[in-house]
């Protein structure tokens, strides 16, 4: 194996503490998170002063690194709360902070000078000499723009100093905006994607409509389903770790601070196991087993693509036919502990005594067990589990570990959720 070749760090997205703890327990070597303003995603819970500094504590004593987001285009009347914003970030002690202003840049190296800067995604990083001018101006990392190949992030590692890190999305929902560049939701909904607040208007089903014919719709046919021509697929690297190694990204970036632990829990183990895997069997036909590639398939997905990392993907231009996401497999339960013989749980979805469970353990493969003798917090039999967030239990000869997550598969596998 080539000396040069370094372990790339797996990045995992945390929207709140509960999904930075399960970051953090599935293997991710750094996560990144938002505060209440300054971030590119709205919607999540995100931290305030108080939550960043036990985040930071928490990730910390676990080995893992904190990466604070403060990549939204503020207007000039925002900037005067951008010191105090950078200030309390260096009392958290967070690792580095994602930046995709000049302006705000400039603040950075002003209030926080000894935090690391990373350069957002959203900067549209596509050549070597705009990472090297970064370089100079302080910057440690560029997430590049995801619109480019795997040759042109080589040509960039091959052109900027060996200390400047590559980071890159490698697995989760795409844009359809240059680097997330987008002003429909703006347009349509008054919600600023610039600021964290897109309504991903690009997913909607479109019609035309004639002027003089007003309230008369015109479907514009791509297939059965309709028209999605905004509505990309999602991007997944998984079987690609060889060559995205030896392109010189050192860090594998998944996309979804929005996202459910489920998800973070899935798809950050599935990485952490794929990369560890590389590693242990260096190879340029290195492919997971299967059963990490199958849990791609156990959370919401859009139908999958590998963005641009092999070319323009001018053939289906990586568009989804479908209005929502796929999903094949539900949570069912989450264990609270294991006691003489039995396992404790708390409900997420309705399942019935004697169904076919399949756990998700820590950083290994997934097993059976089968939910017998399902009873309720008071002890007594039951049917099925059917309220949200009851208590139950149910006989397990396998001790399950708290934090466990239970499983099992749709009946109707297709079934688009929106």
């Amino acid at each position: 194996m080539d000396n040069k070749i370094i372990k790339p760090e797996l990045l995992a997205p945390a929207g709140d503490m509960e999904r930075l703890k399960i970051a953090v327990k599935y293997g991710a070597d750094a996560v990144y998170l938002g505060g209440t303003v300054f971030g590119m995603r709205a919607a999540p819970a995100n931290f305030s002063e108080d939550e960043l500094c036990e985040a930071v504590n928490y990730a910390h004593s676990h080995g893992v690194k904190v990466y604070l987001t403060c990549n939204v285009l503020p207007r000039s009347g925002e900037l005067s709360e951008l010191p105090q914003f950078l200030e309390n970030a260096v009392r958290a002690k967070v690792d580095a902070l994602i930046i995709s202003d000049m302006g705000v840049l400039e603040y950075a190296k002003r209030y926080a000078p000894e935090i690391e800067i990373h350069i957002s995604t959203q900067t549209g990083i596509v050549n070597y000499a705009a990472a090297n001018a970064f370089y100079k101006l302080g910057a440690k990392r560029v997430v590049t723009a995801r619109e480019l190949s795997m040759e042109e992030i080589k040509l960039m590692r091959d052109n900027i100093p060996s200390d400047m890190d590559i980071e890159c999305f490698v697995h989760g929902a795409m844009c359809v905006s240059f680097s997330g560049r987008c002003l429909i939701s703006n347009y349509l909904v008054n919600r600023d994607a610039n600021k964290g607040e897109c309504a991903q208007p690009c997913r909607w089903k479109y019609s035309l409509m004639e002027e003089t014919r007003p309230g008369q719709y015109f479907p514009v046919y791509e297939g059965d389903g309709g028209t999605y021509i905004l509505n990309s697929k999602d991007m997944c690297m998984i079987e690609h770790i060889p060559q995205m190694i030896k392109s010189g990204i050192t860090s594998f970036k998944i996309e979804g601070r929005a996202k459910s632990e489920y998800y973070v829990a899935v798809v950050t183990n599935a990485y952490r196991k794929a990369i560890d895997g590389y590693f242990e069997n260096p190879s340029d036909d290195y492919v997971p087993e299967q059963w990490i590639l199958d849990e791609m398939r156990r959370v919401s997905y859009r139908d999958y693509c590998t963005g641009f990392f092999f070319g323009d993907p001018s053939e289906d231009a990586n568009i989804s036919y479908k209005g929502g996401y796929n999903r094949e497999w539900d949570v069912v339960a989450v264990v609270d502990r294991y006691y003489d013989g039995r396992a404790y749980c708390t409900q997420r979805n309705r399942f019935f005594s004697g169904e076919e469970l399949e756990v998700m353990p820590v950083g290994d493969k997934p097993f059976k067990v089968i939910a017998a003798d399902l009873r309720n917090a008071e002890g007594d039999e039951i049917e099925s589990a059917n309220h949200a967030m009851m208590k139950f239990s149910f006989e397990s000869d396998v001790p399950l570990e708290e934090g466990m997550i239970l499983r099992k598969e749709r009946e109707d596998k297709s079934r688009v959720i929106i």
